[in-house]
């Protein structure tokens, strides 16, 4: 079978490989969507440590069951469309002993430390797949992005009563800005790209932010009587972000970072310990995507719309190059297979 291999940053070859092997407890899925994310583009720069060469990327999947061991539960049916987990992990270490498998010390994630979606079939455990009998395979290939920042806003305990700023309204930002809004909080979204603040007003922010343009902690405090903001969610791995989450949310707070920084970096702690902060990380998703799923069936929001271009397999690799050239034209690309 056909399979798109990063063999090295930035540099992409088409392979044959042998299809899987289907065991009792798995199911074989013929994946019809592969989302991209900027984990994709940093391995395809040689940027992501975890990432090994050669690769086939994609987790970000949907697809369709093609067949099914005999011990796969009857609720799994053939021609199911479904979408992926693409985490595996180690069942042994602290955080898998305690529950909190997301964030395995010996995680193997598709695409990433282990071989992904860009293929044509792809055999796994039928507890990794996620099915809705409504949505459509596009938007069933958004509900892992959008459940790494729904994920986020657990972490960060968002309430009806919050007031929650989202630095960075990319993919994951917008499914913590849609997670949010769904919870009842009132959100706030920052960036300094318009198109994306004003995607940010669809998927539920009620107030955006152009740092560039305008001081955050001038409309935080306007915004918010001078108090600041109960849970920050910094969604762009930067520093400045990171800083500014720190800055303005308000004593006894929470500041959730998702953002993979690139470099180390200092952090406020007189502020912290002076306004007793919880600085919390969030990593990938728990037990989210029944509810992301539940989130997309309901159609509040628009979210195909973060689909920027769709390609073939055979169109991903000028499209990563485009990618590469111009990252802030990008939302989302999609793969069909």
């Amino acid at each position: 079978m056909k399979a798109l291999s990063l063999v090295e940053p930035r540099h992409f070859e088409f392979v044959k490989r042998e299809p899987p092997e289907l065991r009792d407890e798995q199911v074989l899925v013929a994946p019809r969507y592969i989302g991209c994310c900027g984990t994709d583009l940093a391995s395809y720069r040689g940027t992501m440590l975890l990432t090994n060469y050669p690769t086939i990327l994609g987790h970000e999947v949907s697809g369709v069951v093609i067949a099914k061991g005999k011990y796969v539960p009857a609720y799994i049916r053939e021609n199911m469309a479904v979408m992926l987990d693409p985490y595996q992990h180690c069942g042994r270490c602290p955080a898998c002993r305690v529950g909190r498998v997301n964030t395995c010390q010996f995680n193997e994630t598709m695409g990433v430390q282990r071989e992904g979606g860009m293929t044509e079939l792809v055999a796994l455990h039928y507890s990794k797949v996620y099915a809705s009998n409504i949505l459509s395979l596009q938007e069933l290939a958004l509900v892992e992005p959008l459940g790494v920042g729904y994920h986020a806003t657990n972490r960060g305990e968002v309430r009806e009563t919050d007031t929650v700023l989202v630095l960075g309204c990319g993919a994951v930002g917008l499914g913590a800005i849609a997670a949010s809004a769904r919870k009842g909080a009132t959100v706030i979204g920052l960036d300094i790209d318009d198109a994306k603040l004003e995607q940010a007003k669809l998927f539920g922010a009620k107030h955006t932010i152009h740092s560039a343009r305008e001081n955050p902690k001038a409309v935080v405090d306007e915004l918010t009587n001078g108090e600041g903001i109960s849970a920050a969610i910094e969604a762009a791995g930067l520093p400045e972000t990171t800083h500014l989450a720190i800055e303005l949310t308000a004593a006894v707070g929470r500041v959730v970072l998702i953002g993979w920084a690139k470099e180390e970096m200092s952090l406020p702690t007189p502020l912290i310990v002076r306004k007793e902060l919880d600085v919390r990380g969030s990593r990938n998703s728990l037990h989210i995507f029944p509810a992301v799923i539940k989130m997309l069936e309901a159609r509040e929001r628009p979210f195909t719309s973060m689909i920027s271009r769709v390609v073939t397999l055979d169109e991903t690799p000028h499209a990563f190059v485009d990618w590469a050239a111009a990252p802030q034209q990008f939302s989302k690309i999609m793969v069909a297979l």
